[in-house]
């Protein structure tokens, strides 16, 4: 896609500001007062470097596979493009979300809050801790060409809250990024004539031969379940019918285009079949029981040693978890990730949230405050949003974690590994350069997405790619009030719905009693939460078109 004008992005993105709130007003808040070391004439594809040295504050999801080092190559060559030094609060990855939520509601977070996901920002709106940054978009060229030139408005507008303007600033990417699946044994389906199943009914036919072949094995058996029950499993699945669970659950509506509004995701006919589905799998002893709630390790170690063949999986799980001890332990195994099996919604393309945003920043309110608050936002849209910034906090420095070829295209040095793209260098991007960081490198241009995928990642990601998306979610802000009150209504509700999800799924409850399990529903308070957000979405679009 040709790069447009800055002028042409502004343009197309002021028609989305107007469409939330008279933002262009906002943005012409007086900050003579906050520009002490900010970059003049910084724009679209500009390099960033601060006038003065600065220092900002950030909290630090700090990743047990590649932990923080203050070595790091990262740090040093940030700070001589940019000027700039990050402090970072170190959080570890299992405390991040609850740890953000402490510090956010002291009023001690630090001024830069990356690694927040799509509505994970909306309980520190009321109590202005987080800073309105559609307020400021007028800081951040680069943010609003992308957000332009990939015709994002629609997706941006979900995060609108009920005053109009949005207070996360998310990971854009070009187009939907489909990364979790299954992985499947190959070389087992060949040794037994079966092919990758590309839909659900054939997954279980597949799951039922190889039942047959090895009865004293689960065919099936699947992780990410001990903070989420069935985390991946009931999202894919769940996607493929229309009606995501797990990780999917989001708030806990879905929006039906045929009828225009919004419904419990947990009550709906889709969330039902799909239910009946995995259970169907269970019954027939095809799927592990121990699926929704088994350690990472267990489902590893059972693949590993034999007793099942299918598992979830992403692009880098499989490469870094899956297949060095089971190509150890069996060298002729040949382990693959297929293609998302189609369900009845058909061949579709399904985002997180289902839209093309990632995770994202939230900015402290106190930044505003800060005699270097413009620099600081020139910075987060240097390093998140330009294309310079994106390819640095992905690939690093080239001449020593890369070469570029008169293409163009990347290639990492001969002595650094990532996602076993050289299993045999030294060194790692991540663990020991601090490139490639869940906290930095993420969204963009596809290009640069797939520039660290295989051949078989690329190949995987083209079959999703030519899939239909489904139509983005309207936006549903809630009132302070409103939102008050829904907290008290979501919790019990999801929970019943966890809790009955795995009884379905398990045997442990009939799907006889369907009915008595929404009346249950319906007794905490389910209609009257889904009518508040259905109100909340007529009234948006009563009042901002």
């Amino acid at each position: 896609m040709n790069r447009r004008q800055a002028m042409v992005a502004m343009g197309a993105f002021a028609v989305l500001a107007g469409c939330g709130s008279d933002d262009s007003k906002k943005q012409a808040d007086n900050l003579s007062a906050n520009r002490e070391g900010a970059m003049p004439g910084y724009g679209a594809g500009t390099q960033f470097k601060a006038a003065v040295p600065l220092s900002f504050t950030m909290l630090y999801n700090n990743h047990p596979f590649y932990p923080i080092k203050n070595d790091w190559l990262f740090w040093s060559e940030l700070g001589k493009r940019t000027n700039v030094t990050l402090q970072p609060s170190v959080v570890p990855l299992s405390d991040y979300e609850n740890k953000r939520s402490l510090v956010i509601g002291a009023g001690d977070a630090p001024l830069i809050i990356p690694k927040t996901y799509p509505a994970q920002e909306t309980p520190f709106v009321a109590s202005g801790a987080i800073l309105p940054v559609s307020d400021y978009l007028d800081l951040m060229p680069n943010f609003k060409e992308k957000v332009a030139k990939w015709n994002l408005q629609a997706d941006l507008d979900t995060l609108r809250q009920e005053d109009g303007r949005f207070y996360l600033l998310p990971g854009l990417h070009q187009d939907h990024w489909v990364d979790y699946s299954l992985a499947v044994r190959a070389d087992i389906l060949e040794k037994h004539g079966l092919e990758i199943p590309e839909t659900w009914e054939e997954l279980r036919t597949v799951l039922k031969a190889l039942k047959a072949e090895y009865p004293d094995s689960y065919p099936f058996s699947d992780r990410w379940g001990t903070l989420t029950p069935g985390a991946n499993l009931l999202n894919i699945v769940g996607i493929s019918y229309g009606a995501p669970g797990g990780w999917g659950y989001g708030e806990g509506v879905v929006w039906d285009p045929n009828i225009q509004k919004f419904a419990f995701t947990g009550a709906t006919e889709s969330y039902r079949q799909m239910l009946e589905y995995l259970h169907t799998l269970v019954k027939e002893k095809l799927l592990d029981p121990e699926s929704f709630t088994q350690t990472d390790d267990l489902a590893i170690q059972k693949l590993v040693s034999g007793k099942s063949f299918v598992i979830g999986t992403n692009a880098q799980t499989l490469v870094n978890e899956y297949r060095p001890p089971l190509e150890k332990a069996n060298p002729e195994a040949r382990l693959v990730k297929i293609p998302l099996p189609v369900g009845p919604l058909g061949p579709i393309k399904y985002g997180a949230g289902n839209t093309r945003l990632e995770n994202g920043v939230m900015i402290s309110k106190k930044a505003r405050d800060s005699k270097n608050f413009v620099a600081m936002m020139q910075l987060v849209d240097w390093l998140w949003y330009s294309d310079a910034g994106q390819a640095f906090a992905k690939w690093g420095v080239e001449g020593v974690t890369h070469t570029k070829d008169a293409s163009g295209k990347y290639e990492l040095a001969s002595d650094v590994d990532f996602v076993g793209l050289n299993p045999k260098a030294p060194k790692h991007l991540q663990k020991d350069f601090g490139f490639s960081n869940g906290i930095f490198a993420y969204g963009g241009p596809t290009e640069l997405l797939q520039s660290t995928f295989s051949e078989e990642e690329i190949a995987f990601q083209k079959e999703m790619n030519s899939r239909k998306p489904l139509p983005v979610p309207p936006p549903h802000p809630l009132t302070d009030e409103e939102r008050e009150q829904v907290t008290l209504w979501q919790t019990p509700l999801k929970d019943h719905v966890t809790q009955n999800t795995l009884k379905f799924i398990l045997g442990k409850r009939d799907f006889g009693e369907w009915g008595a399990y929404v009346k249950e529903l319906e007794a905490n308070n389910m209609t009257s939460f889904v009518n508040m957000v259905n109100g909340a979405y007529e009234r948006y679009k009563q009042k901002h078109g």
